[in-house]
């Protein structure tokens, strides 16, 4: 691509250049009733679940805006924090003589432009809010609502600038953005759900300023040694390991009592931390094993492992309950840290996951299995942890794993 050609580069809003749970769920959720705020939750949760459409979805959840200001919502909107490099990526971006567009199927118009003033961008869209005398009707409309809606901003941006589909490039994390995705133009995944894993020429996860490479063409490289954040966080997930050795020892149900405590303490301790308050232990290991993202979010990573963990634990008898949970602890931690620092051949329907990884953690998976369930059932509970892991599931991974796996070695253990 030569210097002179001229560049576009389109950001999805919510999810990668702000904390979209953060977002919803605490900056918006503490300025509204009660009853409002499960509205919004009932009606988004429709929308992930594709019972009903987005603009469906979005028609509903804004109604519960009605009567504030404009003021009041960018007041609430500009206590967000911007995802970590968000500045700094579009700085560089920009230096690099890129174009920046913001487009937002969550937020108001006005609350794009606003964000597009802090980070310089050049375009922002959003959905137009009716408002009478500076207040909010609670009425919306918009092209970004539309089926395909942002494709036909996306067209519109590209007249305007006089930009060919192959100097586009797409940053997006959700299905939403799907329509986004064309085959001329390069799709980056940043953070995302099964959809735009699929779609996706590369993805990214951690920082934002790791999508720098890949819009400049960069192969995947080979990576660093793990950060200590890495390591830690990797680590506690090891220990996983060590639930079916308790529950032999002192039962069943009073491990998954104390999984139970300590969820529960986790969440306590997250909400505490979004109201910027500390629970003593439990913050500091969250601080000093959360990736940069998820310190701006409620970290949801640690719950879904627990609960996966905890199904799989009272589902299914020992010893495959047991050795599903080793395999996939061991397995899981291994495959993200060696994966970091060996991987550059990426799953072709996975982006996220590379060959090099999955290897290492099949390995660790099948020794650690190895200890509970022999040698041939260990290579069938590592395979099927694996293979389920390097698939794009509507669900997150920490819990499909470790329960198909539970679920193929019951049957397996069964049969024989």
């Amino acid at each position: 691509m030569e210097e002179t050609e001229k560049k576009l580069i389109v950001f999805d809003v919510e999810g990668v250049l702000l904390p979209k749970k953060r977002y919803l769920f605490f900056e918006v959720g503490r300025n509204l009733k009660f009853q409002d705020f499960i509205r919004m939750v009932f009606w988004g949760l429709l929308y992930e679940l594709g019972l009903i459409s987005l603009k469906a979805a979005m028609k509903h959840v804004f109604k519960v805006f009605k009567g504030f200001t404009v003021d009041e919502f960018l007041r609430i909107f500009r206590q967000v924090p911007l995802m970590p490099d968000a500045k700094e990526v579009l700085v560089e971006l920009r230096n690099d003589g890129w174009k920046t567009a913001l487009i937002s199927s969550g937020l108001p118009t006005f609350v794009v432009q606003d964000l597009a003033k802090t980070l310089s961008a050049n375009y922002a869209y959003g959905f137009e809010p009716e408002t009478e005398e500076g207040t909010l009707t609670g009425d919306i409309r918009g092209d970004v609502l539309e089926r395909n809606g942002k494709l036909q901003v996306l067209t519109k941006i590209l007249n305007l600038e006089e930009v060919s589909l192959k100097s586009c490039v797409v940053v997006a994390d959700d299905r939403n953005n799907a329509s986004l995705f064309l085959s001329d133009v390069r799709k980056i995944g940043y953070n995302p759900d099964f959809v735009i894993r699929m779609k996706a020429d590369r993805v990214i996860t951690g920082r934002l300023k790791g999508i720098l490479a890949p819009i400049d063409n960069e192969p995947r490289q080979r990576g660093s040694l793990p950060s200590r954040n890495e390591v830690i966080r990797e680590s506690i997930h090891a220990c996983g390991l060590f639930v079916p050795i308790f529950s032999g020892i002192i039962g069943l149900y009073p491990v998954a009592l104390l999984i139970l405590m300590v969820t529960l303490l986790y969440v306590m301790s997250e909400l505490a931390r979004m109201e910027k308050k500390n629970l003593p232990i439990i913050s500091f290991i969250t601080q000093n094993a959360a990736s940069q993202a998820e310190l701006y979010e409620f970290a949801t990573a640690p719950l879904f492992f627990a609960l996966g963990i905890l199904i799989t634990l009272l589902l299914f008898p020992s010893p495959a309950s047991g050795a599903a949970i080793v395999i996939f602890a061991l397995g899981d931690s291994s495959a993200s840290i060696f994966g970091g620092i060996l991987g550059r051949t990426s799953i072709p329907f996975n982006k996220g996951k590379t060959l090099e990884g999955s290897i290492v953690g099949f390995a660790f998976a099948f020794l650690g299995g190895m200890f509970i369930i022999g040698p041939v059932m260990a290579f069938v509970g590592a395979i099927t942890a694996i293979a389920v892991e390097s698939l794009p599931w509507p669900l997150n991974d920490n819990i499909v794993t470790p329960v198909v796996t539970g679920a193929i070695l019951t049957s397996t253990l069964a049969w024989f």
